[in-house]
């Protein structure tokens, strides 16, 4: 699937840190049951690849993604892990080149005009906006509707549920990334029926 397509699947992409293994695939079913199949798995914790593989075993609903890729070697590891999607917090020209040779779409993070420029030139057209609140949140994406009508964005990074209807109501975002459907304290208690409902109620935001 292209990176526009995974990011049409639903409002919010829950952006994961899974602490422990056990954890990875109860939580990936209670999100999909609650609607958000699409699912970014970070590279944050030593979990986090044993993590993928295992929900695409068992979850096969999902759309599983892999966060915080940094070092143009993170793409093999993510390959082998069966990621589907790739995210960045930033670009270089390294991490460009290794996107070109991976078997999944990277999404990948931007700050700056010119940061995007480089993205551009280096054929990506849809980005995430990284960290979206301290990059200028809804001013920035407006700012750059004009110069950039044909980018998208997921912005991710300080956006709430509070503050999310605001961003998917912009016509150059496709969806957001968001970690409150996931709050740490549920999934280290178990509490999959309290991730579900979050779930719930963050698919049916309005896009």
């Amino acid at each position: 699937m292209a990176i526009r397509d995974i990011l049409a699947l639903a409002p919010v992409i829950p952006v994961l840190t899974i602490e422990k293994l056990e954890h990875a695939v109860p939580l990936a079913r209670a999100l999909c049951a609650g609607g958000l199949r699409v699912l970014e798995v970070t590279l944050r914790t030593p979990a986090g690849l044993p993590a993928i593989e295992a929900m695409r075993k068992a979850v096969p609903e999902a759309v599983v993604g892999v966060g915080t890729l940094a070092r143009p070697e993170d793409f093999a590891l993510a390959d082998s892990a069966g990621a589907q999607f790739g995210v960045s917090p930033g670009l270089t020209a390294a991490l460009a080149a290794a996107a070109a040779s991976a078997s999944f779409p990277l999404l990948p993070g931007i700050m700056t005009p010119s940061e995007l420029l480089a993205g551009l030139g280096w054929g990506f057209t849809t980005f995430k906006l990284f960290p979206a609140q301290q990059a200028g949140g809804i001013g920035m994406l407006k700012a750059l509707g004009a110069p950039f009508p044909e980018v998208v964005f997921c912005p991710t990074g300080g956006i709430s549920r509070a503050t999310a209807p605001d961003f998917l109501e912009l016509k150059n975002v496709a969806c957001v990334g968001g970690s409150w459907v996931a709050p740490t304290e549920s999934v280290r208690s178990g509490d999959w029926a309290a991730i579900e409902a979050l779930a719930r109620d963050a698919a049916a935001l309005r896009r």
